[in-house]
Parts: structure tokens; C-alpha cells; sequence
């Protein structure tokens, strides 16, 4: 996810200004709202609008919100056009901006032409307003969040006192939230960017919403097919949140396959040999008991790190979070982690902390120090992420010690419970709850179209279990199941999850049931395989869709910082 996600606590989760694209080629404040779309060119060959929708759907003559809306347009003919595709990168708090102005070309590459592609910001999100904010200037923001925290969570086993210590931060950041944006924090919530969708799809002369959400971008989806599902199109989710979970503001299950995810990469490394994993040992339970030798180090001898850019402690926290990183995108990351362990056995954090932590630190811009916040708006990722997560959610009034047994009852289920318990202890302080929101049922008994839902085999934060269970509280649904490691088929680039994907958008054409797709790339690619991969192979179609879906990973990475 809730990819994916970090920092919950200390950080600006997955919404950084690094890799985006967005922040400094278009001006946003030059765009009128209007109840149409009202398109005008942008960036490189796109065109952005910003739609008025109601911040209060129950009292429609109130305030309103602007969505930021940017599209991909499609290339092809009036009589070949099958209309727009929203789609959702997942947090929540990820900019659709973003993502589909770094990855809108691959995925026309993967989709066809005959769709326009629509990234658009959630309301509190990036562009949209109003922008979740309860910091008063940039400076402020950075004092809370310094800039190399902006992408861990916490952990709880970091000290007996960790727990307390972030519970008494989340109710800080409770009390600031009511105090400095309380006027409209109860709108912000997945119930209303799922009328949002159906308002845009609507703008766009569409009856029916077509759609592709990951991750967070799955409770989206599920949100709005159980709201409307009278107005479900083509909707595909992918990398599938227990709804029930989500709402209940305890993901622990959602913790199942994380040790999995982790096993796959010691046992990966020892298979793949000393020449393609630096971390190898002669047997993977040797790889095992190093990496836990790393881990107890990190706790006792925690080590400087001083490089061009940044500098930190590099301790127990940092690498419990790399390595936790690394199972997001194993085909990607897993040989970097080894990499930095390696080196970090050998008394060296640079690597692993390069790879996997480090940010520019932060510095005052001119007008910074103003009584309102100088965003770029991609740094409100973690306002935005609180806010959706503990708005939506049943309210958490947990004290110290119930969040202590919560922690513990999380460790039962995976050694990163004291990562993921981070959730649950951040909504503790979330004092704006709007009567009526949205809260089940999880499901409806007639869609107008069957959901296409994809769910990977080990899945660290979204296991296959809940996409099962959503293809059960939806009847008529197609679980297509891609057999790989890491967090939603996005990082597991397969060109025969591509393949289903464009036959479902173009055709209608579900998989048939129990269809088992495979990645195009193994965990540990040697030397070869890369070779391979990016020379004479990328003529043909299959390699073409190949390094489209590695393109659309690395930019989903880069917004929602997995």
C-alpha cells in the first residue's frame, strides 16, 4: 500500500519531490475551476483541467473542491475511441498527476491508443484542493518530518518506549489537524473521491467509470463499486486491501505473506549464487541468521553516514525499513539490498542507506518563513495519507498500553508488525470522523460489469487472501493470479498480466477462471538476463511491454515512494 506508505508517523510518506515530474513544469494555479472539463495543454503532450465537485456531498450548496485532472490522450479515431481510463497509483495520498505524466506513454503502450489515460490528485491530494495541510510553513513541516525520516516508519522494537513515544506524536498531529484545517479534514475520505470518479467519469459524457487502481488504489475501486454498482465499467484493482481491514483501522492480516516476501529472498539469494547476490552464504538459513546478526548490530552499534548530499545515524529503524522496501519490488531492489548488506557487514552503511533512505535535507526556499504553508503541494503526501487512512476508519481511541498489545499481537503475525502497527497508532490521536461515511457493505450482489481483480502469490502488504475474498463480495468477478513476489503485478512486471489487462479494457474479455500468470523477470536477474532483457529483445513486442511495465514500476515508485 499502503504501498505503501512510510512514515506515518515521522514522515512524508510516499509523495516526494524527487523523480516527479509535475512539480516544476505547469503551474496549476493558472487553471480556473470549472463544473466541465476544461481542457488546456500541459507538460509535453498532455492536457490538465481542474473539475468542481462538492466538498460536502450532502449539502451540495456549500463549499466545493477542485480536482486536478491531467490525461494522456488517446491517438486513436472518433469511431475507435472507448473513452477515459482513471486510474489510481495507490498511499493513499499518491499524486494520479504524477503518475501518469511520468507513465502515461507506457501504459498506452500496455492499454492501446483507443483510451484516454486520466491521472487525477484524490481531493487533499497534491494539486487538488483544498490541500490537506496543518503545518504553517515548509520549515515547520521539516521540523516535524526531517528529510531522511520522511521515508521509514518508526519501528516499535526500536526501544520499550517507542510505542508510547508515537502514540503521544499522533495525538499532537491530532489536536494540530483540528486546529489548523478541522473545517474540511471529514471530507476527505474514500467514500467521496469514489463520487468524485464517478463525477469526472460523468464530465467526460460517460455513464460508466473504467478504471485501475492499485494498491490503496483497490479500496478506491472496491469503495466505489459497492457505492454505485450500477455505474461499474471496466474496473480493474490490483494488489487487493481487505475492505473490512481497511475500515477497521487494524491491517494486521494484511501482515501474512510479509515473511514470506522475505524468505523468498534469502532463498533466492542462495540460489542465485555468489556472483549475482552479494549477500550469498553457503545455505540460505546462513544468509538468514547474517541478516539477523545485521539487524541485533543495528540496535547496540548504530553507524554515521556522511555522504555527498545527506548525513544520519544509520540504525536499527533505517534498515528494518530497507530491507522491508526491498519486498515491495524484489526483481528491482532484492540485489541492491544485498549489495547493502554486504557492505554493511563489512562496517559500511553508505550503500544501503543510498539506496534505500537517503533525501536531500531540507532548506528554507525564499517566502518560506509566510504564515502559509510554501508547498510544493507533492510534500503533503503524509497529511494526506492520515487523513484519507484514519477519516475513513472506524475512530482509534486506544490508549499506550492497548496500542502496546496490539503491537504485540502484530508480531505473532510478521516479524515487520513493528512497522505496519504504525497505522493503527497513528489514528489514535484522528479526532475528524464524518457521520454517514461510507462503511460496508464490502460488496455488491449485481455489478454492471464483472471486476477484474489481481493478486499476486506473495504479496508483503496485500496478500492474495484479499483479493479472494473481494472476488467473493462480488460476484461475477475474475481473480487473475500472477505467481511472484512483491507488492501488485505493477512490481512484477509480466507481459501476460499486460496481455489480460488490454483484452479486459478492449473487449470486455475476463481470464478464465484459476488463470495463473508468471513475471518476466527472476528475483536475482544475472548478468545475462539483463543483457538479454535490455539489448536486441527490446525489438520485439514482448520485450516492448516489458520495459513499459519496468517503466510504469519505477514511476509508480517515485509518487508513492514504493
Amino acid at each position: 500500500m499502503v504501498s505503501s506508505t512510510k512514515s506515518l508517523v515521522l514522515g512524508a510518506v510516499w509523495l516526494s519531490s524527487m523523480g516527479a515530474l509535475a512539480d516544476s513544469n505547469f503551474n496549476w494555479d493558472a487553471l480556473r475551476p470549472s463544473t466541465k472539463l476544461d481542457w488546456k495543454p500541459c507538460y509535453s503532450g498532455f492536457e490538465c483541467t481542474r473539475l468542481i465537485v462538492p466538498l460536502d456531498y450532502d449539502s451540495t450548496a456549500g463549499a466545493n473542491a477542485a480536482i486536478a485532472i491531467t490525461r494522456y490522450p488517446s491517438t486513436s479515431s472518433k469511431s475507435d475511441y472507448l473513452g477515459p481510463i482513471l486510474l489510481n497509483p495507490g498511499g493513499p495520498g499518491g499524486s494520479g498527476v504524477d503518475y501518469v505524466v511520468e507513465a502515461g506513454e507506457q501504459i498506452s503502450t500496455i492499454l492501446g491508443d483507443r483510451f484516454d489515460l486520466v491521472g487525477f490528485d484524490p481531493r487533499g491530494v497534491s494539486y487538488s484542493t483544498p490541500t490537506v495541510s496543518w503545518f504553517k510553513s515548509d520549515a515547520e513541516r521539516a521540523l516535524w518530518i526531517p528529510s531522511t525520516q520522511s521515508t521509514v516508519y518508526p519501528s516499535l522494537n526500536e526501544s520499550e518506549y517507542a510505542v508510547a513515544q508515537q502514540w503521544a506524536r499522533a495525538q499532537i498531529q491530532g489536536q494540530l489537524a483540528q486546529e489548523r484545517a478541522g473545517g474540511y479534514l471529514q471530507y476527505i475520505t474514500t467514500d467521496n473521491t469514489a463520487r468524485d470518479m464517478l463525477r469526472i467519469t460523468e464530465a467526460f459524457g460517460q455513464e460508466k467509470l473504467q478504471y485501475w487502481g492499485i494498491s490503496y488504489g483497490s479500496v478506491l475501486g472496491s469503495t466505489f463499486a459497492a457505492m454505485f454498482p450500477d455505474k461499474v465499467g471496466r474496473v480493474v484493482i490490483d494488489g487487493v486491501l481487505d475492505m473490512d481491514a481497511w475500515y477497521s483501522a487494524n491491517l494486521t492480516t494484511e501482515e501474512v505473506d510479509t515473511d514470506k516476501a522475505l524468505q523468498a529472498f534469502t532463498d533466492g539469494c542462495f540460489a542465485a549464487g555468489p556472483d549475482n547476490c552479494a549477500f550469498y552464504a553457503p545455505s540460505s538459513a546462513q544468509i538468514t541468521a547474517n541478516l539477523q546478526a545485521l539487524l541485533d548490530s543495528a540496535k547496540t552499534n548504530p553507524l554515521p553516514v556522511v555522504t555527498p548530499i545527506s548525513y544520519d545515524v544509520f540504525g536499527y529503524t533505517l534498515l528494518k525499513n530497507a530491507i522491508f522496501d526491498s519486498l515491495y519490488s524484489p526483481s528491482s531492489l532484492f540485489q541492491i539490498l544485498a549489495e547493502g548488506l554486504a557492505d554493511l557487514a563489512m562496517g559500511n552503511a553508505s550503500t544501503i542507506y543510498n539506496g534505500f533512505i537517503e533525501a536531500p535535507p531540507f532548506e528554507c526556499a525564499a517566502g518560506s518563513n509566510t504564515s502559509s504553508p510554501q508547498i510544493p503541494f507533492h510534500e503533503n503526501g503524509f497529511e494526506a495519507a492520515v487523513s484519507i487512512a484514519c477519516s475513513d476508519a472506524v475512530e482509534v481511541n486506544d490508549n499506550i498500553s492497548q496500542l502496546q498489545q496490539f503491537y504485540f499481537e502484530a508480531q505473532k503475525v510478521s516479524s515487520f508488525g513493528d512497522l505496519w502497527s504504525n497505522w493503527r497508532v497513528v489514528c489514535s490521536g484522528w479526532k475528524a470522523h464524518r457521520e454517514g461515511r461510507f462503511a460496508g457493505p464490502f460488496g455488491a450482489a449485481n455489478t454492471s460489469f464483472p471486476l477484474l481483480v489481481i493478486g499476486n502469490t506473495v504479496d508483503p502488504v496485500t496478500p492474495i487472501s484479499g483479493a479472494i475474498k473481494t472476488v467473493q463480495a462480488f460476484p461475477g468477478s475474475v481473480l487473475l493470479t500472477l505467481d511472484a513476489v512483491g507488492h501488485t503485478s505493477i512490481n512484477a512486471p509480466s507481459t501476460c498480466v499486460y496481455g489480460y489487462l488490454r483484452q479486459y479494457f478492449v473487449n470486455g474479455t475476463l481470464p478464465e477462471v484459476g488463470t495463473v500468470c508468471t513475471p518476466d523477470s527472476p528475483l536475482f536477474p544475472s548478468s545475462a538476463d539483463n543483457s538479454t532483457t535490455l539489448g536486441r529483445r527490446t525489438l520485439n513486442p514482448g520485450a516492448k511491454l516489458s520495459r513499459a511495465g519496468r517503466g510504469i514500476a519505477a514511476a509508480r515508485r517515485r509518487v508513492t515512494r514504493h
